[in-house]
């Protein structure tokens, strides 16, 4: 039997098919011990399916929604106009009316009462929806509750929710709507509550805006509200605001506005007593939900009641930990320049490789976590040492400067002081490596000759790789895993130690030439030039080798026609039956030899290669091709090695001008010497880890194919869905369940869409320490990367496969990793949103003398593609110089 009428008494959250989700959380709240909630029922969903069944057009009507232009607004506004007013002038079937009519009266038809829409799309734990349908308060007689019914069912077609649903990807037809009527309260104070902090995401503040009369004036924005901070049953914040109006009841039904006068604007409208108890309710609220609320309130009589509560979807999920210690979450993604969300698999083989902290050898890290599809190291243990204490947030600035300045606001809090376990000492073992380590660092700076390193190292990489390779191939299903977890987990103990010794003084002796000419000179005039193109730099030569391919394809327009109409399954094949395709195909070829295990966001092993998605580097090429000359990028790097030099020279000469000038020259050419030598070395770690993992994902990716040819996968990609772990036990047991890979879609999907924070606590406080700079007012800062002065326009660029760039323009984008350097020589100076002085985006950029600053938070967003820009790398600030978006380039 069709129910079109459910009492709060009978429905709870799992009625949310039949009373949408307002309706759903209300009647939950209604079951709450110590939660008052004024009575009321649903009119169902069921009831507005019946309803708009009786329309012959409503689903031509709706069925329009999905071709409207929404841009402009004009097609949008029309088509909703139009379902509105056919459903407003429905008539209503009459058994539904009957039933609403007898639930109103069982409620109480004395009384006056809120209509608010409950949509099944509404107030959702990854969508809320807030706000989008109308609401029609205090209504009183049979006649005004049946129109304003109708109203809400219309109001599913409202513009802003027409557009919501569109942004969201959900169907309107599928989307359903119930009615809730309920009891309307007359409060004295009403407002809004979250139970974590909207601003800094910290779960431990409950936030309160409270104002006088109904809330509607906190929802509506026409008041400013009193402010509370309640933590641990303490106010700790109370800002008390001037409020000049307040929305009431009006005697004829509906609302009206009405003006606070005299001292009772500034009064406190709520006591630190209510505040505390409306604290107390809201953390059961939550407690009950499972999870942070949006909780609306009214206060009367001294009585508070409840009268809606929906998740907070906005918040940043925090890392899971076991014990209720106060925690530091740093993110791995800012410093590896990849911020985007990661899908399961991607996440297990990063843990894997993480030395710390696991449980058995080759498993996962404890102390890198997931959270919003992303990865955090705890670095909560390692506070513990005062050595570390000390050092770390110096550390961090060079990688991003932002994440160090998040680390030392943090240490510097009472909270952690007070809280914190009493120090501990580093293990004495740590000096066994420490200390040869640290002779080794010393020695090459001082004497030792280092213009073999790069060349040994690259032998030992492609040594290793080779082997790693054969013993992935003699093994296969479980055994297989099993030796890609030995692989992973051996790649940075393997590579860092080695590597250490050369890459500490690469990065010590530039400090050291700044600050010594600081010191003698009085400035730091070539210090931009002597990183210029030094020699082994793995990254710039694949840069280089790109510039080749475009030289290659640059005389033949039937190649550079195939290239932007080329697909990714056919990318080489295809060439060869184009005029002059055999004779760039060498140049390609061998490009994807040497490099066709990178791309962007190379950490991540479920990206596409570019050996699997070559179509990925085309407008890199074209880019090349349409802004450079031939053989240009090769006379670039060139004299980039030439203008180090001759700084290098200008520097010596100056000092040995000075007082003790022989023996200054003498140790500054040392300096020069071991700085350019080995810095070319900066880039190895990633490139020994990035092969790799082409390695694994070849050998996950012939396991995947077995499972599909058993019919356990669908699809070969339906692997990243997995861990590492998951996969050895399907390869086992032949068993995986579906819905598994369904609900981690779903995840990734949501997760997608947030902004991770570079740094948050274990209460889910985001803390945001503004890096530093020496700006003109209205500038964008950020941190001062790459010395130098650049202006030009600005190519805002989100995805490298959409990239166009001119020569001279100025790159904007959310970072880069290796696998952006084939635009840095087209570039005149570069804006990214994360980064520091020592990731790949800044050494790169003083490798082209590019001037550069990292850092500048919502970059993307705040520079208008187009728009001409000033940077200043040596400073670290942007300056806009007009409104943008002229000439603008699809990206």
């Amino acid at each position: 039997m069709t129910r079109y009428v459910l009492f709060f008494a009978e429905i709870n959250r799992s009625s949310l098919p039949a009373v949408g989700g307002k309706g759903a959380n209300l009647a939950e709240l209604w079951h709450i011990p110590g939660i008052a909630v004024p009575e009321g029922f649903c009119v169902t969903t069921d009831a507005y399916a019946d309803f708009v069944g009786t329309s012959l057009i409503f689903k031509d009507l709706i069925d329009l929604l999905d071709v409207v232009d929404m841009d402009p607004l004009t097609e949008l506004k029309q088509a909703g106009e139009r379902i509105r007013s056919h459903l407003e002038a429905l008539a209503m079937p009459v058994p539904i009316e009957q039933a609403i009519v007898k639930a109103w009266r069982k409620t109480g038809p004395e009384h006056r009462y809120a209509i608010r829409s409950s949509a099944t799309a509404e107030d959702l734990p990854d969508a809320s929806f807030a706000g989008q349908q109308d609401t029609y308060l205090n209504v009183a007689g049979e006649k005004d509750i049946l129109d304003s019914v109708r109203k809400c069912w219309a109001s599913l077609f409202t513009d802003r929710a027409i557009a919501y649903r569109r942004r969201n990807g959900f169907d309107h037809g599928k989307v359903r709507l119930s009615v809730i009527v309920q009891r309307m309260v007359f409060p004295e104070v009403a407002g809004i509550m979250f139970t974590a902090d909207p601003i800094t995401g910290n779960r431990a503040v409950v936030s309160i805006d409270a104002s006088f009369g109904l809330g509607e004036a906190l929802v509506s924005g026409i008041v400013t509200a009193d402010l509370y901070k309640v933590r641990d049953d303490k106010v700790i914040v109370k800002n008390t605001a001037c409020k000049e109006v307040a929305i009431r009841a009006a005697s004829g039904g509906g609302t009206e506005k009405a003006a606070i006068t005299g001292d009772k604007r500034i009064e406190q409208c709520l006591t630190d007593e209510n505040a505390i108890r409306l604290a107390r309710m809201g953390r059961n609220i939550e407690e009950h939900f499972g999870g942070p609320q949006d909780i609306e309130w009214c206060l009367v009589n001294n009585d508070i009641f409840i009268v809606q509560s929906r998740p907070i979807t906005t918040l940043y999920p925090v890392p899971p930990v076991a014990d209720d210690r106060l925690h530091l979450f740093l993110s791995l993604g800012h410093p590896q320049m990849m911020t985007a969300a990661i899908k399961p698999l991607g996440i297990s083989v990063l843990r894997t490789m993480v030395p710390f902290r696991k449980a058995s050898p080759n498993g996962e890290s404890g102390l890198l976590l997931e959270a919003g599809s992303r990865l955090y190291f705890d670095i909560t243990p390692l506070l513990a040492y005062r050595e570390v204490r000390e050092k770390l947030p110096a550390l961090l600035r060079n990688v991003d400067e932002a994440i160090g300045q998040a680390v030392a606001e943090f240490i510097g809090r009472d909270d952690f002081r007070l809280n914190a376990p009493p120090d501990k000492k580093l293990p004495v073992a740590l000096a066994g490596t420490v200390i040869p380590t640290a002779f080794a660092i010393l020695r090459n700076i001082l004497y030792r000759d280092n213009d073999h390193v790069i060349d040994d190292l690259n032998r030992y990489i492609a040594n290793r790789v080779n082997e790693n390779r054969n013993r992935l191939q003699a093994v296969s299903g479980p055994a297989r895993i099993a030796m890609i977890q030995e692989i992973l987990s051996s790649l940075l103990p393997t590579i860092f130690p080695r590597l250490a010794p050369y890459i500490v003084p690469a990065l010590v002796t530039y400090k050291l030439i700044g600050h010594l000419a600081r010191k003698w000179l009085g400035d730091t005039a070539e210090l931009c030039d002597i990183s210029k193109a030094p020699p082994g730099n793995v990254t710039s030569e694949m840069g280089l080798a790109l510039g080749d391919v475009a030289d290659a394809a640059r005389e033949h327009p039937a190649v550079i026609e195939y290239f932007q109409q080329a697909n990714d399954a056919t990318f080489l094949d295809g060439l060869r039956s184009v005029p002059g395709g055999e004779k760039v195909l060498p140049a390609l070829v061998n490009f994807f030899a040497r490099y066709g295990m990178r791309c962007t966001g190379e950490i991540d092993l479920t990206r596409p290669r570019w050996r699997e998605s070559p179509t990925q580097l085309v407008p890199a090429l074209l880019s090349h091709i349409a802004g450079m000359a031939p053989g240009q990028h090769r006379r670039d790097f060139a004299a980039g090695q030439q203008e180090a030099d001759a700084a290098a020279e200008r520097l010596l000469s100056r000092l040995s001008q000075t007082s003790g000038g022989m023996f200054r020259a003498k140790r500054m050419r040392r300096l020069i010497h071991v700085h350019r030598s080995l810095i070319g070395i900066r880039e190895h770690p990633k490139y020994f880890v990035v092969q790799h993992l082409d390695l694994v994902k070849q050998a996950l990716m012939l396991e995947a194919a077995s499972l599909v040819a058993e019919g356990i996968l669908e699809d070969p990609e339906e692997i990243y869905w997995l861990s590492l772990p998951e996969i050895a036990r399907v390869l086992e047991t032949g068993r995986l369940d579906r819905t598994i890979l369904a609900e981690r879609r779903d995840k990734y999907a949501r997760d997608a869409k947030l902004t991770p924070p570079r740094a948050m606590t274990g209460e889910g406080e985001i803390i945001i320490a503004k890096p530093s700079a020496d700006a003109p007012p209205g500038a964008l800062t950020g941190s001062a990367v790459s010395a130098g002065v650049a202006e030009g326009r600005a190519r805002v660029i989100l995805r490298l496969e959409e990239a166009q760039m001119d020569k001279g323009d100025i790159l904007v984008a959310p970072f880069t990793d290796p696998g952006w350097t084939p635009l840095f020589p087209l570039a005149a100076g570069i804006v990214t949103e994360v980064g520091g002085l020592m990731t790949h985006g800044a050494v790169v950029a003083r490798e082209y003398g590019i001037p550069a600053v990292a850092g500048v938070d919502g970059a993307t967003i705040k520079i208008k593609d187009g728009q001409q820009i000033r940077i200043d790398g040596t400073r670290g600030f942007v300056q806009l110089l007009d409104g943008g978006n002229e000439n603008k380039k699809p990206r």
